[in-house]
């Protein structure tokens, strides 16, 4: 397959890059830093540098790549997650005229198949819990109805992978995490109720490459492990991997003072589930649960 990968350079365009290669499909992958085309090269992809807002420069690079499959990934979050609102809004824009200038560019290039890496968290909010977090949420829907719309049109053939919270060992958000659970500088919730769905960032690549052969037109799928679980358990089991000590726990009110963003988004009860994934995809999570990942990628202590 020759594929143009949007966002190639961020947290799961560097990976899912090395996999296309690796599985033998030609890469072309976008990126709109220059400081990252080497990187890009030494993975076996073609670079390629635009900025997606510039819907001229964008059509003029996936026209010359003649893709077969494209695939979303662009995002303009900081490295280690957002922990305000206006950290999403460049994220918001990409989603919303990113998409509608890579859907077009697309469509005009004949691609035949077109993947949306989709967040879960906001779409699968049912009623977001404020200002901020609605714009998000209606961002990120834009972009999934922009994806599903074209495909009924049978302009052409999107799907929408909406991806739980990325941990892994080569995760920036992750590792900075763990960096506090061992200083003990991110506490436990005092009686956490949050329902968080977590995807290992490899399981998120092999089920987008499970997705070029054989996601239906049309389709949205949740690519999550096999259970949600609160933050609070993340960081205990965080702790217990790495050998850090046990962190402290503190009342929800705190955290909503301190960081009421993202007090807001852990709060959230989200029990999503992979089976439509499991069945049309034929897709497996290698890491079924996080602590299944966190065994497996982390050296537990002795």
């Amino acid at each position: 397959m020759k594929i143009f990968v949007a966002g190639a350079s961020g947290t799961i365009g560097i990976p899912l890059v090395r996999a296309l290669v690796a599985a033998g499909h030609q890469v072309t992958a976008l990126t709109r830093s220059p400081q990252k085309q080497d990187e890009l090269r030494r993975l076996g992809a073609t670079p390629t540098l635009a900025d997606a807002l510039d819907a001229d420069a964008l059509a003029s690079a996936v026209m010359a790549a003649k893709p077969t499959h494209v695939i979303h990934q662009l995002t303009a979050l900081p490295k280690e997650g957002p922990s305000r609102a206006s950290d999403l809004l460049a994220t918001n824009r990409l989603r919303i005229d990113g998409t509608r200038h890579l859907l077009n560019a697309s469509i005009r290039a004949g691609a035949p198949r077109f993947i949306g890496g989709s967040f879960a968290l906001l779409p699968g909010a049912a009623s977001a819990p404020s200002a901020d977090v609605n714009e998000a949420v209606a961002a990120t829907r834009s972009m999934e109805t922009q994806i599903v719309n074209a495909s009924r049109s049978h302009q052409i053939e999107g799907i929408v992978l909406r991806y739980g919270l990325f941990y892994g060992p080569t995760n920036p958000s992750t590792v900075k995490m763990i960096e506090m659970v061992q200083k003990r500088r991110f506490p436990t919730i005092r009686g956490d109720r949050g329902l968080l769905p977590f995807i290992h960032l490899d399981d998120a690549v092999s089920a987008t490459l499970a997705a070029l052969d054989h996601g239906s037109a049309g389709s949205v799928y949740d690519i999550v492990d096999d259970r949600a679980i609160s933050i609070s358990e993340a960081v205990r089991l965080m702790a217990d991997y790495t050998g850090a000590p046990a962190p402290r726990t503190v009342p929800a009110w705190l955290l909503k003072l301190l960081m009421p963003y993202r007090a807001r988004m852990l709060s959230m009860r989200l029990p999503l589930s992979n089976a439509k994934a499991r069945t049309e995809l034929g897709w497996r999570p290698l890491f079924p649960t996080f602590g299944d990942g966190l065994s497996k990628s982390f050296s537990r202590a002795a």
